[in-house]
């Protein structure tokens, strides 16, 4: 089960949510509205051993504009 990170419409509330359902779209914890909207989450890795080889690291992008 994911986490989800979300904005509410009404209160700019940004939260994360653990949900249970590809489309689920949980009310804001702040305020209860139902407006809230799913948002694009930052890419995230694991590197196992040594650690990350700079060559590799610096040609990695999120496919989202980042770095």
């Amino acid at each position: 089960m994911p986490i989800y990170e979300f904005s509410c419409k009404d209160c700019g509330n940004e939260f994360e949510e653990l949900v249970f359902s590809r489309d689920a779209v949980p009310p804001c914890p702040r305020c209860g509205s139902m407006q809230t909207e799913k948002l694009m989450s930052a890419c995230a890795s694991r590197v196992q051993g040594s650690g990350p080889d700079p060559e590799v690291l610096k040609n990695l992008s999120c496919g989202s504009g980042g770095g």
